[in-house]
């Protein structure tokens, strides 16, 4: 850890601390998922986010919460989380429970939780990118404040659907960030495989756009980046595109098991240095916020917790086979020959 981190902390020792504990619980929930998914507790797909916490607990903890909004793709189990839903929802969610916010038929892709303001995870990879664009025009048209964070990941960075969304965000001033978190390998590819340039920031330069690249491993860095960029964004009423550096320490979804088509083990084991829990503990211990045993007393505490998530959604029963069209078609009438 560079000394000039532990000279310049800003955040008291209640919110490092509060920083901890959210990336805990999220680390604690996705190992949790994977055993889930392996038992046959969750079906469908499944992507977590272990090794990139500190990019979703710095940002979601500098928005305003409830009003401000989020859209994501599909690796998105910490964004609900962080911003209030019940974890016990996502993980009944998570394996297909109707006590999940969709009723257990979205599974981990498709949580939403729309009163907290998050719009859930897409599929379609850089497909919800023109929504993002569309929540923040929403907000621009009522003349609200409020700021929108859209989350892709590199691979969706070159999705031609992204750029016209950059185009229109550009053309008509709205107050989006577009936070690319680039984990270095898409789906199974480098990124110098699928990146003519490999700096994805770039991406906001043809239309005007601000841009820069980030760190995404420190958390207390994330906090202090995101929220100077989210005030910007807010008093300015301009988009953003933020790219920022992650490292995901498993496979792009749970069933991605060869991983060594796109890289080495002893790779994966050299970057678990920068892994966001190690370098957090580090920064605690340096500045005598926090002492090892109250880290692992913090641990155990959340992973009891975390058992308790899994008990509970278990709990929750499966979706009747008779609500399969449920909340999917309108019950408006159509006008005869429309």
């Amino acid at each position: 850890m560079p000394k000039s981190v532990k000279q310049s902390l800003t955040q008291s020792p209640t919110e490092i601390e509060k920083y901890f504990r959210e990336m805990v619980l999220i680390r604690k929930f996705e190992e949790k998922c994977n055993v889930a998914y392996r038992t046959g507790k969750a079906g469908g797909y499944l992507h977590v986010y272990i090794g990139q916490e500190a990019t979703g607990v710095g940002w979601i903890n500098s928005l305003k919460l409830g009003w401000d909004y989020v859209i994501a793709a599909y690796r998105i189990h910490a964004f609900p989380i962080l911003m209030g839903t019940e974890p016990v929802a996502c993980m009944a969610e998570i394996m297909g429970r109707v006590d999940g916010p969709s009723r257990g038929k979205g599974g981990s892709m498709h949580i939403y939780d729309i009163p907290r303001g998050f719009f859930g995870g897409w599929g379609i990879v850089g497909g919800h990118t023109p929504l993002g664009a569309g929540l923040a025009f929403a907000a621009k048209y009522r003349k609200e404040d409020r700021v929108t964070l859209c989350f892709l990941g590199d691979g969706a960075a070159n999705a031609g659907v992204f750029f016209e969304t950059l185009n229109m965000a550009a053309l008509w001033d709205l107050p989006v960030i577009f936070i690319i978190e680039n984990n270095e390998f898409a789906m199974g590819t480098r990124l110098e495989y699928h990146a003519a340039d490999t700096e994805l920031h770039k991406r906001g330069f043809p239309f005007g756009i601000k841009h820069e690249r980030l760190d995404g491993m420190n958390v207390l860095q994330v906090k202090e980046d995101a929220q100077r960029i989210i005030d910007w964004v807010r008093e300015n009423q301009k988009p953003y595109v933020v790219e920022v550096m992650n490292y995901r320490f498993v496979g792009h979804g749970a069933a991605d098991n060869d991983q060594t088509l796109y890289r080495t083990a002893e790779e994966v084991e050299q970057n678990k240095e920068r892994d966001p829990l190690h370098i957090l503990r580090k920064i605690m211990m340096e500045n005598n916020i926090m002492t090892e045993e109250k880290m692992e007393a913090i641990e155990s505490e959340i992973e009891e917790q975390v058992e308790e998530i899994y008990s509970q959604a278990l709990e929750s029963p499966h979706p009747e086979k008779s609500e399969v069209y449920d909340h999917i078609y309108t019950d408006m009438p159509v006008e005869k020959g429309h």
